[in-house]
């Protein structure tokens, strides 16, 4: 085996499937798209080049597509604030060696392997207006008039949260279950040595287990603010059409929307696509700039004390 880990040629050779698999199916699409996003074309029929003349009509469009990032930006910032906070608060209790932890680590995870079709309808019945149980809950408890019951995804004020919810609902399971596995990985005797120092619950966390979680931490912030910005099944079961005028649509949803039926704009939906690629990767970069400078910070401030 070390044999062939030092032959060059071997490495290549294995590489060489994941290469060409990774090629077809991520760079040469990537490429197709920026051609198509500089064309004006309905997919089918001649294609007329018109350079960036879909890019300055999308950042000209103060109807649809700029909402639709304001959107897009809200649902990383309620999943990087609300969220993943929850998921690490989850994390560290049930890791806690609460009673029944592994039943719960399950049960929480549940949403995650759900289909978003499944959970797209089940909270469709949670928002009915008439018998839905939100509706119903909120008129048991009097904050309610049972005779004007609320339209959750029928209002523009609250079509976002409303869509929101099953959205960061469904992913708590998954980032917790990264904490929870990274907490487990801390050496036991970390936390008796604390214990015997006579540290608390919220002292350990703030003090031991989040410092050491920094590298899962990372991963977990990259996955939830990229994911977010690209989040689309569940907004497209939940609203038909972008909700109430089209409070409700996101990047995804919108350039679907633009690129096949009714618009059969797929020059101008590329371009969308395109927009998204770098936004994705923009904020991909600025989470690792962050970390990085953290992790910078810290070093020089151990420096100084040093010194």
């Amino acid at each position: 085996m070390e044999r062939v880990m030092k032959d060059k040629k071997a490495i290549a050779l294995f590489l060489l499937p994941a290469l060409i698999l990774f090629t077809l199916i991520i760079i040469v699409p990537l490429f197709m798209s920026l051609y198509y996003s500089v064309l004006d074309w309905n997919g089918i029929g001649e294609r007329v080049f018109v350079g960036f003349s879909n890019y300055s009509e999308l950042l000209a469009d103060t109807s649809r597509f700029l909402p639709a990032v304001r959107n897009t930006f809200i649902f990383a910032a309620a999943s990087l604030f609300i969220q993943l906070p929850f998921s690490l608060f989850l994390a560290l209790v049930l890791a806690s060696r609460v009673k029944g932890e592994r039943f719960f680590v399950t049960v929480y995870f549940i949403p995650v392997v759900l289909s978003a079709v499944v959970i797209g309808q089940l909270w469709l019945r949670i928002y009915y207006p008439r018998g839905g149980l939100l509706n119903t809950l909120l008129t048991a408890l009097g904050w309610m008039d049972p005779t004007q019951p609320k339209a959750w995804l029928g209002d523009i004020s609250s079509v976002l949260p409303a869509v929101m919810v099953p959205i960061l609902w469904q992913y708590v399971g998954y980032h917790m279950l990264l904490y929870y596995s990274g907490i487990k990985s801390i050496s036991p005797d970390i936390y008796e040595a604390a214990r015997i120092d006579g540290a608390g619950f919220w002292q350990t966390a703030f003090r031991i287990t989040i410092p050491l979680l920094k590298p899962i931490l990372q991963v977990s912030v990259t996955f939830c603010v990229v994911g977010s910005m690209k989040v689309f099944d569940l907004v497209k079961v939940m609203l038909s059409d972008g909700g109430p005028a089209g409070a409700g649509e996101v990047i995804t949803t919108l350039m679907v929307r633009r690129m096949f039926y009714p618009s059969n704009r797929y020059g101008y939906g590329s371009a969308m696509a395109i927009i998204l690629i770098f936004l994705c990767v923009v904020l991909y970069q600025a989470v690792g700039i962050v970390f990085r400078e953290r992790d910078g910070g810290k070093e020089r401030k151990r420096g100084r004390l040093r010194g």
